[in-house]
């Protein structure tokens, strides 16, 4: 496995559609080792930290496998990834799992849900409801050791929870409207991951009530 990009930037002003707004989505690869902090990489912000950023969502990884899926001349950095990965599909990715790379150590713990800034990105206004039915989600770690990080680094996996489910799964449940009995079995182990954010066991907790 392998951090092929890393890719940070500022929150900007962009009009789409005759509306300016403010968004930390565009990312540009840069050089170099870069300090990964408890909350963010050096030189990257989040417009609006009530719904990205902190914690849960200190960086996000985004699989280069997908960049092909896509088409186009893509440059890395364009789904707003601050980890452009190699060998980290969301199939065989868990959350809870704990990574190295360079000096600092992450975990997994939930997958991306889009927003609509992800279509101002690509100018295309039906871009986050394709890019959630592809299932290509990627998804985000919270950093459990600072340190520095830089594009070429190995990413090994230091542990995994015994209770960790693929980011795949996640995504599938979040987005079934419906569970078969055996997803319930699935949730309550889910529900007993500690790297999972509450915001998301309440969530299940609720749909497990109806």
């Amino acid at each position: 496995m392998k951090l092929v990009s890393l890719n940070v930037g500022l929150p900007r002003e962009v009009t789409w559609r005759g509306v300016t707004t403010l968004t930390g989505i565009y990312k540009e690869p840069v050089e170099g080792r870069i300090a990964l902090k408890a909350t963010n990489l050096d030189g990257d912000r989040q417009a609006d930290l009530t719904v990205h950023g902190g914690k849960y969502k200190a960086v996000y990884c985004y699989p280069v496998e997908h960049y092909a899926y896509w088409k186009g001349d893509l440059p890395m950095g364009a789904f707003g990834e601050n980890f452009t990965t190699e060998g980290m599909v969301e199939d065989e990715v868990h959350i809870g799992d704990r990574y190295a790379v360079g000096t600092a150590e992450v975990v997994v713990a939930q997958p991306r849900l889009p927003c609509f800034k992800l279509g101002i990105r690509f100018q295309d206004d039906h871009m986050v409801k394709r890019f959630f039915a592809a299932r290509r989600t990627g998804f985000y770690v919270a950093i459990v050791q600072q340190g520095e990080v830089g594009a070429g680094d190995a990413i090994e996996r230091v542990s995994r929870d015994p209770n960790g489910v693929p980011v795949s799964e996640i995504t599938r449940l979040y987005a079934e409207k419906r569970y078969a009995k055996s997803d319930a079995a699935v949730i309550e182990k889910m529900l007993q991951l500690d790297a999972l954010p509450e915001s998301w066991k309440d969530y299940f907790l609720d749909r497990l009530a109806r």
